[in-house]
Parts: C-alpha cells; structure tokens; sequence
C-alpha cells in the first residue's frame, strides 16, 4: 500500500467510509430513517476502523458509547467526542440503538446474542458471528445484522482499486464504496421477504454474482 510504489496508503478510512454509510443503510431498514442525530451508538474496538467510524458518526450527531483494551484511545475519544466509555467486558450488552463491533471476530454468540440490547448489529470487525447460525438468533430476536463482508468491504475494494491495469483511482474506488448501502438495503429487502437470516441471503447473492460471472 506504500504511496510510492502506486499504492494509496492507508486502507482504513476507506474501509471506516463504507462501514458509516453501511450502518446508516442498517438504521434505515430498521427504523425508516438514517439520521444519525442522537442515535446512540456502542463501538466495540477503537482501532484505525474503529476510530475514524466514531469520528464520522460523533460528526452527524451521535452519541456513542465505546469499549477499547487501551486507555489512551478510550480517553481519546471521551476528550474529543464526549463518548461514555466502558469496560470491554460491558459494550455488548450496553442499551444502545446500534453496536458495531471492530474489534475481534466471534463476539456475536449463543452466549452474547440474549445480553445484546440494540436494534442494530453493523460493525467492521471480521467474522462477527461465532457460527453461522448466529444470524438466525439474531433474526429470532429482531436484530438486524449487517453482514461483515459486504459492509467492511471497502478495504478490499480499495485495494482492487490499486491493482487495476490504469493504475490507483481513488475517486473510482470512493465511488464503488457507495455503492454497498444499496447491496446491504437489497440484502435486507430479500431477507425480510424470504423471512431468512441476512448471511444466508448474502450469500445466496454472491453465489448469484459468481455463476453469472461463470456464464459469461
């Protein structure tokens, strides 16, 4: 990703920009809008995703609450953005309207999903869920779950924008980060249709892409 061999640098807050514009497209399934003013938001994991995330959010007005294994960050973010911080043990199941988790994999679990007290699960972290069927309890207890891979998928959409043929384009890649409300609001439109869990549509969508691209 080094800036002088044709890389763009730093991926996060490309990866950070399409999970703010993913969990926006979560809130409005759910609730009908996506205004973020005083929706309350719990972040899980104040990495280079993490932070830039709860910059965006703090930015159109949200209240976060957040839960990081360094104090530096976490006080970070209370100075700056008057976030509430918790303890790591605490953010899951703290009262919120949204978690995003951007930490670890595997924290969405038979044993974390009945403490969850949010509408909303949309988060960058990868392999949220500890299995598959997680998905389905969150479905089972009206949470809306935000596939992992397609809302934080910007990272890797920016670094298939390096190796194009022409060479890096950011506003090429910016443009194609865009578009994932649009995938994640067709995903929960089918879901909510077929009454299934959001990661079996995913999936049934990119098996889809795979087979057509197979035809041609």
């Amino acid at each position: 990703t080094g800036t002088t061999r044709g890389g763009s640098g730093n991926p996060s807050p490309v990866t950070a920009q399409g999970v703010f514009l993913g969990l926006k497209a979560a809130l409005k399934h759910a609730t009908g809008t996506d205004r973020l003013d005083g929706v309350h938001v719990a972040v899980q994991g104040l990495g280079s995703v993490g932070c830039s995330l709860c910059d965006k959010l703090h930015a159109e007005g949200a209240t976060l609450t957040v839960a990081d294994i360094d104090e530096g960050r976490t006080r970070k973010a209370a100075e700056e953005l008057g976030a509430t911080v918790v303890g790591t043990d605490a953010i899951l199941s703290t009262k919120a309207d949204l978690l995003a988790p951007c930490a670890l994999g595997g924290v969405i679990s038979d044993e974390t999903i009945p403490e969850l007290k949010v509408a909303v699960v949309a988060g960058a972290a990868n392999n949220q869920l500890a299995v598959h069927d997680d998905a389905r309890r969150l479905m089972q207890r009206g949470i809306l779950y935000a596939p992992d891979y397609v809302i934080n998928a910007g990272g890797l959409i920016n670094v298939a924008a390096e190796l194009a043929p022409g060479g890096y384009d950011r506003a090429f890649a910016m443009r194609k980060v865009e578009e994932i409300p649009a995938t994640l609001a067709g995903i929960f439109d089918r879901a909510t249709a077929a009454n299934k869990p959001t990661n079996d549509i995913a999936l049934a969508m990119a098996m889809e892409r795979i087979e057509a691209a197979a035809a041609r």
